[in-house]
């Protein structure tokens, strides 16, 4: 799936897309089919798109069906129906039957996006969204936490890898430098996080 072009004002909601790449025989119980979420949702909540790895692993996440099962049991086990997600979105979606948007089929980046502190918003414009923002509890403050986690690990990463990737001298000092601020940065944001609690 094609992601929408980045915005200025409003940052993605996801730079990668979840799919749906199963094609094998319908696996029965539907739990069976896990991996292959975890791997088509890219560890990822497709509603918050949360990383799995901040919950607990994939143990801790939840297998969710669009469709609710209660209501569409011919969706049991049928995959194109199931969505990879954090146990807190589940549950807050339980049964709820409404028309909720598709991680896979509908482009989240057109119906929400994320501030600069990385809190998650709908589009004025989109009902679906503004429904699911409010139902799934999008407003949530351990989302933004997650977002802001995420970027600080990839930030980190980047320049670990680049650093070790450099050869001794100037611009490797420079780079342990900025490794050594990220760091701080980090140990900053978890020390702002602790203070609110």
């Amino acid at each position: 799936m094609k992601l929408s072009p980045k915005r200025m004002s409003k940052p993605l909601f996801r730079e990668s897309a979840p799919v749906r790449s199963y094609t094998g025989p319908i696996l029965n119980p539907y739990q069976k089919y896990k991996t292959f979420l975890v791997d088509d949702f890219n560890k990822r909540c497709g509603y918050t798109n949360c990383h799995h790895i901040w919950f607990g692993g994939k143990q801790c996440f939840h297998i969710d069906h669009v469709k609710p099962k209660s209501k569409n049991p011919e969706l049991l086990n049928d995959y194109k129906n199931l969505v990879y997600s954090c146990s807190y979105v589940n549950m807050a979606k339980g049964d709820d039957d409404n028309d909720y948007l598709d991680p896979v089929n509908d482009d989240y980046n057109l119906h929400f996006y994320r501030d600069e502190h990385g809190n998650i918003y709908p589009n004025a414009d989109s009902p679906r969204a503004n429904y699911m923002y409010t139902k799934l509890k999008l407003y949530l403050g351990r989302y933004q936490i997650i977002f802001m986690l995420d970027k600080l690990r990839d930030k980190m990463n980047e320049v670990k890898n680049l650093i070790e990737s450099l050869e001794d001298g100037e611009d490797k000092t420079r780079l342990k430098l900025v490794q050594s601020d990220l760091a701080s940065e980090f140990l900053n944001y978890l020390n702002y996080l602790e203070v609110g609690q």
